[in-house]
C-alpha cells in the first residue's frame, strides 16, 4: 500500500468537503491517504443525515459562518479553531473490518497528541458506546460533540477529538476535528433553538469537551501537532508517506 501525505491548508468548508470526497473517488486499490487541513471561513458542518433547519442560516451568515454537509454522519460541528485530518484508503473487510480501522486510527491520534506534549499524557479511547437512539432524542443530540462513541479520544472523560466514518463501495473516508481552541462551543448560538435551551447547549458543551489549548495553557502550535501525528501514524502503522502536495500550516 502506497501512502500519500497532504497539506491542504486552510479553505472553505465546501471546498474541504468536495477534496475528501474527490480523494475517495480517485483511490486506487494500492493507496492510502492522510489529509490534514483547517477552515477558512469558520464553518458548520451538518451531518448527511441532518437538515440545514437545525442552523440559523442568516445568523450564520452574519458571522461569515459558512454551513455545510458532510459526506459522513454525525451531528453539527462547529469547525474553527481545530486541526482536521482525513483518512482515504480501501478496505477488505476480511482484513480488517470498519469498526477495527476506526480505533487504529484513533490510536495513532492518541500517540501523536501525546507526542505533542506531555501534559496531554492522559488521553485514551474510549471504551463504551453510547445508545445513539436515546441521545438524538435530547435537546443536545443536534451537537456532535455533546458524546462520545467507542474508540473516540478523550482526555479525563472529555472528548478531545471527533470522528465520523463513512464506507463508500470499497472505499473508507474518516475524518475528524482535533480540538485546539474553544470556539468550537459557541455552536449553540447559531442553532434554531429557544433562547432558553441555548445555555443549557453551551454548559453540555462545556461539560463534555475539551481543547488542547485548555490543558497545555499555550497555544497551539499547528505545525508542530501535524508532525507528530504524521510521525506516530508512520510510527504505529509501519508505514512511510511519500509527499502528495504540501502547503505549510501557519502556527
Amino acid at each position: 500500500m502506497e501512502w500519500k501525505l497532504i497539506n491542504s491548508g486552510s479553505n472553505s468548508g465546501k471546498y474541504n468537503m468536495d477534496f475528501d470526497l474527490n480523494l475517495v473517488n480517485s483511490c486506487s486499490n494500492e493507496t492510502a491517504y492522510l489529509r490534514f487541513y483547517r477552515w477558512k471561513p469558520y464553518c458548520i458542518s451538518l451531518g448527511a443525515n441532518q437538515s440545514y433547519d437545525d442552523i440559523d442560516l442568516n445568523f450564520a451568515a452574519a458571522d461569515n459562518i459558512e454551513v455545510v454537509s458532510r459526506p459522513t454522519g454525525g451531528r453539527a460541528i462547529l469547525h474553527a479553531e481545530e486541526l482536521t485530518y482525513s483518512v482515504i484508503m480501501p478496505i477488505d473487510k476480511d482484513k480488517m473490518t470498519a469498526k477495527k480501522l476506526y480505533e487504529k486510527i484513533s490510536l495513532a491520534l492518541v500517540a501523536g497528541l501525546r507526542k505533542y506534549s506531555p501534559a496531554l499524557k492522559d488521553v485514551e479511547l474510549e471504551n463504551q458506546q453510547p445508545h445513539f437512539p436515546s441521545l438524538l432524542k435530547k435537546q443536545s443530540g443536534v451537537l456532535c460533540f455533546a458524546s462520545t462513541a467507542k474508540s473516540e479520544v478523550k482526555f479525563n472523560g472529555k472528548k478531545i477529538i471527533g470522528s465520523a466514518q463513512r464506507k463508500i463501495g470499497n472505499r473508507i473516508l474518516q475524518h475528524g476535528s482535533i480540538l485546539c481552541g474553544s470556539f468550537h462551543r459557541k455552536l449553540p448560538e447559531y442553532l434554531n433553538v429557544s433562547d432558553e435551551v441555548k445555555p443549557m447547549l453551551l454548559e453540555e458543551l462545556q461539560d463534555h469537551t475539551i481543547e488542547i489549548e485548555e490543558i497545555t495553557n499555550e497555544q497551539t502550535d499547528y505545525r508542530l501537532l501535524t508532525d507528530c501525528i504524521i510521525n506516530s501514524f508512520e510510527k504505529n502503522w509501519g508505514i512511510s508517506f511519500l509527499i502528495e502536495d504540501s502547503v505549510e500550516l501557519s502556527k
